[in-house]
């Protein structure tokens, strides 16, 4: 990042979840030269605690929403194809339980349309079971009044921590600066221009200078917090709520859509790598997301209205929550559930009288990409006003990401076999072996435990969340980092606090 000193950049962009990490992606594909900061970890905000898939969006049908739903299913198709080896085909059953007639209509008009509205698509149409072949298909389904039951097909991305990463790793392939734990503490202000940030380096505890011609702020549930030395007004743009998931013993087989009996809130019970997430919840928050975290009441109502569903199914064996916090484009007088998902894009320039800045409000991790290709869009149409280079259009629908052609697999299997101790298993509860932590921290910018465990490998989403692994992994990364016996101590208790909110309700 030091690469930066004495040089502008054309584009800083500010937060790595997935929208800063696909806007920093499409730019670097298209030549603009880059930098990207993010104040923790890539990924490590509500980017992380999803319910961890790719769909169009059943329940936004129902609010008469059907052009984000029909550009959400193209997105979705895209990313089955660039990222085949993060994004897989998920079947859905919709129960039916002695349905009213109003009821049987409204489902059935609405799976027409969610297959009328994505006609490309290469994922199996709709098809209705009767109630023998539901129970065949999930025997663990109550079996009382069902009367059959939807099936439908969407896609699910287990580890989205990896889609964020694959992003910012083609980026830096393409001459993006990336930093993470990098926060950025104020604007560089030219009269009303923004010419970049100030950066504070966490981990190497100074402070940095960052020029940019356009400064692109993504921070999500943030974004109040980081653009308000720019406003005139205090009015918020987003309004914030948070969702909660359980994770679970595998309770099912099929992946389900369920509505709440308690307030008719639709919510899913999807067999995640070994387990079963349950979510999620959708209530108002005005706290610092940093800190959002299941509360007894969330996670009772999901245990609740699962069991309703699955009567002897384990939802009460938690192995860990997650909690995040979702940023909304603000709407007044709507419950929380019934807010848009769609994004919009501030330009505070036109809006506030301050150039060089753009600020991008609300967003799902399914329309990321094409978030990210609007974004710079923009952002070229503004670098062309103000002298910078002329570039491509954008060619992220079209070029896979890094892992899907398995190289990103085959860096960890040579370093297993040039290494003969790389290649062991960490954890009795997981495959990850010590070659995942050494590409995590020489190739994807792992800088501690939780980076490395919750972030680039799934060990830190096993049941054990690593805890078994913890002292091997923190000696591995001490020796690649430098770490002294203090230091490797300081980390292992980090990791330990930053896993805490989500073991609060755990069994193990």
């Amino acid at each position: 990042m030091r690469s930066l000193s004495g040089r502008t950049v054309d584009l800083l962009v500010i937060g790595g979840g997935i929208i800063g990490a696909g806007i920093a992606r499409d730019a670097a594909l298209r030549g603009h030269s880059v930098a990207l900061v993010e104040q923790d970890d890539f990924a490590s905000g509500t980017t992380s605690r999803p319910t961890r898939l790719i769909h169009g969006g059943l329940r936004y049908l129902e609010l008469f929403d059907f052009a984000l739903v029909r550009s959400d299913m193209r997105e979705r198709e895209i990313l089955l194809r660039i990222a085949p080896h993060l994004v897989f085909p998920l079947a859905f059953l919709l129960p039916f339980y002695r349905p009213s007639l109003w009821y049987q209509f409204k489902l059935r008009v609405g799976m027409q349309l969610y297959d009328a509205l994505s006609l490309d698509k290469t994922l199996p149409k709709r098809k209705w079971l009767g109630r023998e072949e539901t129970l065949a298909a999930e025997p663990a389904l109550d079996p009382d009044g069902l009367t059959g039951a939807w099936r439908f097909y969407d896609a699910q991305v287990p580890l989205v921590e990896r889609l964020v990463i694959e992003n910012i790793v083609d980026a830096a392939d393409h001459g993006a600066l990336v930093l993470n734990h990098a926060r950025a503490t104020s604007y560089l202000r030219e009269g009303d221009r923004v010419g970049g940030a100030v950066v504070r380096d966490k981990i190497a505890d100074t402070a940095l200078e960052v020029r940019a011609r356009l400064t692109i702020n993504a921070t999500g549930p943030w974004l109040d917090r980081t653009i308000a030395p720019l406003r005139r007004t205090a009015k918020p743009l987003l309004r914030l709520t948070k969702g909660i998931h359980i994770v679970t013993p595998r309770a099912t087989q099929q992946a389900h859509v369920l509505f709440a009996k308690r307030d008719g809130r639709l919510f899913f019970v999807v067999p995640w790598l070994d387990s079963t997430i349950v979510g999620t919840t959708d209530t108002d928050y005005d706290g610092d997301p940093a800190v959002a975290s299941a509360t007894e009441e969330d996670v009772r109502y999901l245990q609740d209205e699962a069991h309703r569903a699955f009567p002897n199914a384990p939802f009460n064996e938690i192995y860990f929550t997650w909690a995040g916090v979702r940023a909304l484009v603000r709407e007044e007088g709507v419950s929380e559930g019934q807010v848009s998902r769609k994004h919009a894009l501030f330009d505070h320039e036109r809006r506030e009288g301050v150039a060089g800045v753009l600020s991008v409000v609300g967003g799902k991790i399914t329309a990321y990409r094409a978030i990210a290709e609007e974004v710079t869009d923009v952002a070229t149409r503004k670098l062309g006003a103000v002298g910078g280079a002329v570039t491509r259009d954008s060619s992220t629908a079209s070029t896979p990401l890094p892992g899907a052609d398995g190289s990103r697999a085959r860096a960890i299997t040579a370093l297993a076999t040039g290494d003969a101790s790389l290649g062991a298993p960490l954890c009795p509860h997981h495959k990850g072996v010590a070659a995942e932590i050494v590409h995590a921290v020489q190739s994807e910018w792992a800088r501690t435990i939780g980076d490395a465990l919750l972030r680039r490998t799934a060990l830190g989403l096993a049941p054990c969340q690593g805890l078994d692994c913890i002292d091997v992994v923190a000696q591995l990364m001490g020796r690649l980092l430098g770490w002294d016996a203090e230091r490797i101590k300081s980390e292992v208790a980090a990791y330990c606090r930053e896993i805490e909110p989500m073991r609060r309700f755990s069994l193990a």
